[in-house]
């Protein structure tokens, strides 16, 4: 379309003077076109080198309440209508744009939500996947409840053990070291702890049990009850 502004300028070079500054019109020629089907206002003006506003101004139509129609005639303009201080190629050419930018915002919003959704549905999957599993341990691992012992606590720390907080003293008579028990407190808290030693307290009473713990997080009541179950 270059060589078409440069000879409507040449036509007329006193309609984009500097110091003109009303709408400048140049008449413009048409020719008939039927629609056909499939057609659209769009690629109509685009086929014709023209803007949608040409096309729909040239035809008296309201884009809001307007159907295009198999076998309605239209008409083309054939030269375009210049008004000083815009570019109606420039504002083609924006559209364009902006309707490409526009698609690729909306491809790119649609990968972002497909991959979101399959993250989440493999979050789900591997969710499930790791509860059957809990699931399936849990039902094949067996406990023998032992009954009731008396807990009292100790930090290894402080009496300057390395053993950490994982296990609790016993009698060894009662449980062996290794055994892994189950402790569950009165208002439902389970302890899981292995057997690792065996302490003044728990080696002369077969009923009790000194878990190792912190002492910042040792109970304020010192002495607690709980039943304790053997698993495996």
């Amino acid at each position: 379309m270059k060589w078409v502004l440069i000879a409507v300028l040449a036509l007329f070079p006193t309609f984009v003077s500097a110091s003109q500054t009303n709408q400048t019109v140049i008449a413009a020629d048409y020719t008939d076109y039927t629609v056909k089907s499939g057609d659209t206002l769009w690629d109509l003006s685009r086929k014709n080198g023209i803007t949608l506003t040409s096309l729909t101004e040239a035809n008296h139509i309201d884009l809001n309440n307007y159907i295009l129609l198999p076998g309605d005639l239209l008409h083309i303009p054939t030269k375009i209508t210049i008004t000083v201080g815009e570019n109606p190629i420039a504002e083609a050419k924006h559209q364009i744009e902006a309707e490409a930018a526009a698609k690729a915002k909306a491809a790119q919003q649609q990968a972002q939500a497909q991959a979101a959704a399959a993250a989440k549905a493999k979050a789900q999957a591997q969710a499930q996947a790791q509860q059957q599993a809990a699931q399936q341990q849990q039902a094949a691992t067996t406990t023998v409840n032992k009954g009731t012992f008396k807990l009292s606590f100790y930090d290894p720390a402080v009496l300057g053990s390395d053993m950490g907080y994982g296990g609790v003293a016993a009698n060894l008579s009662v449980f062996p070291k290794g055994t892994q028990l189950k402790i569950t407190l009165s208002d439902g808290t389970v302890w899981h702890r292995v057997v690792n030693d065996t302490g003044t307290f728990a080696a002369g009473n077969p009923n009790q049990l000194d878990v190792a713990m912190p002492n910042s997080a040792i109970p304020s009541a010192g002495i607690l009850y709980a039943t304790v179950e053997v698993v495996g």
